[in-house]
């Protein structure tokens, strides 16, 4: 029996079976989520729907609906960053965080536009009209986050959802749901928890209009293949091998802080963090020695403990994988500076780990590790150093760190990626889009551009009689 219910036409139901969830900090069970069968996401399509036709009519409606939903999350912010912290294993703080960013989400997408475009005045209109049902997956990293950054720009267009989040952190979107209840009509959102088969029924289910999914290149892979034979439209957010680059005019003591956090953050299990450093060979040295002392002072532990600023990697899989391509670097000569293995005394903990003395070519530069490692690479010529940011099937996003900001920005554009930052990275915003190209995903999320994504055209042309 769990604790924890599914919402289908705006009610608790519990599932035909239950699963258990994993506290990463322990690599125990720690309670069940129910486990959706195919009837009850059969029950779910068909509230939402059902529930499609009403509501994709009244735009103001959905607009307060959004804003009540922020609400709602607000004053339930310590019970769900709890479960959060609980189920993904990040700091309490950075769960609370992570929840209040999800309502700052509604709260911007409430007031965005669904423009109208005049062709020509008085007879030719664009108008942008929703899909239908969307069926929206949602990730591990940023359950509580990830779910609003679909649910709220699918709601304003006038869609309804059926939304089904990773088996590894399903408990936080269910919490999510309980919360909403009595502020979303019944059947407009419905959340649903299972294994990847449920995925899979989603991505095939005929009363799907348009998938959202965020995860790896593998799985959209598998989306896309089965949204085809529908023609389901798709948007899908993957992963991405991030590249920072470092110029020579930088002072080291002054940037090792933000980049150790622009790798660091959520334990590295970002899909926009640093994933590869590169660094001018003139302050090589300095940068890396600055950079492994952040490393070795900043705490490691428990998300529920107070003094945690790094959780554990959230699932055994992601685990074994990061500690894989560590020990496939060691074996090409990587030197390890600080950290390189895992915790003893259970859990998912891989101390951050700081690594030189290795080259483009070897997995952990060339892979997305998705954890708390990061090789840090040398340098000479800035021509070099586009080019090997660039040498990856990924683009998701990158940085340039640099005095000379329009020089920063001049080369940032040149890198291959959906965003570009200058003197900072991970900072994303709720009013500009976020995307890759080439296998870090099809289409956008975020500000009227992710709006977009949910709507589809209509010419409207009229003349007189």
């Amino acid at each position: 029996m769990s604790d924890f219910t599914m919402t289908i036409d705006g009610k608790g139901v519990a599932g035909a079976k239950t699963f258990g969830v994993i506290n990463p900090a322990t690599g125990a069970v720690f309670t069940q989520a129910p486990d959706c069968s195919k009837s009850q996401l059969d029950q779910a399509m068909d509230a939402a729907n059902a529930a499609f036709k009403g509501w994709q009519r009244d735009e103001g409606k959905r607009r307060q609906v959004l804003l009540d939903a922020a609400e709602a999350i607000k004053k339930a912010t310590p019970e769900l960053a709890k479960v959060l912290t609980q189920e993904q294993g990040k700091p309490l703080a950075k769960a609370m965080e992570e929840c209040i960013g999800a309502a700052v989400w509604l709260q911007v997408t409430a007031g965005l536009k669904l423009p109208v475009d005049v062709i020509q005045e008085g007879s030719v209109e664009v108008i942008r009209k929703p899909y239908g049902v969307v069926g929206a997956i949602t990730p591990w990293n940023f359950p509580l986050l990830l779910a609003v950054w679909k649910i709220a720009p699918a709601l304003l267009a006038g869609n309804t959802i059926v939304l089904k989040p990773s088996p590894f952190t399903p408990l936080s979107s269910l919490k999510l749901g309980e919360v909403l209840r009595d502020v979303v009509p019944a059947g407009v959102l419905n959340i649903v928890s299972g294994g990847n088969e449920l995925g899979q029924w989603v991505s095939e289910h005929p009363v799907v209009r348009k998938i959202s999914f965020t995860g790896s290149v593998a799985t959209g892979k598998k989306i896309a293949i089965a949204a085809a034979p529908d023609l389901k439209r798709v948007t899908l957010e993957l992963g991405g091998n991030d590249a920072a680059i470092v110029l020579p005019d930088v002072d080291p003591a002054k940037a090792a802080e933000k980049l150790f956090w622009g790798a660091f953050t959520n334990s590295g299990q970002v899909c926009s963090a640093i994933k590869r450093l590169y660094v001018h060979e003139s302050i090589y040295g300095k940068m890396v020695e600055a950079i492994t002392e952040v490393a070795k002072r900043t705490k490691m532990g428990d998300g529920l403990a107070a003094d945690s600023a790094l959780g554990p990697i959230n699932n055994q899989p992601q685990f074994e994988r990061v500690r894989e391509l560590v020990e496939d670097a060691k074996r090409k000569g990587a030197k390890i500076l600080t950290g390189g293995s895992a915790r003893a005394g259970g859990g998912y903990f891989f101390e951050p780990t700081i690594m030189t003395d290795v080259s483009d070519g070897v997995r952990i530069v060339d892979e997305e590790q998705f954890g708390p490692a990061l090789p840090i690479l040398p340098y000479r010529d800035i021509e070099d150093a586009i080019e090997r940011a660039n040498a990856t099937h990924f683009g998701l996003s990158g940085s340039v760190w640099t005095n000379d900001v329009a020089k920063g920005r001049e080369i940032v554009t040149r890198l291959d990626c959906g965003t570009g930052w200058v003197n900072q990275h991970l900072a994303i915003r709720p009013d500009a889009p976020f995307g890759g190209s080439k296998w870090s995903g099809i289409g956008y999320e975020n500000g009227p551009y992710g709006l977009a994504a949910y709507t589809q055209l209509q010419t409207v042309n009229t003349t007189a009689l």
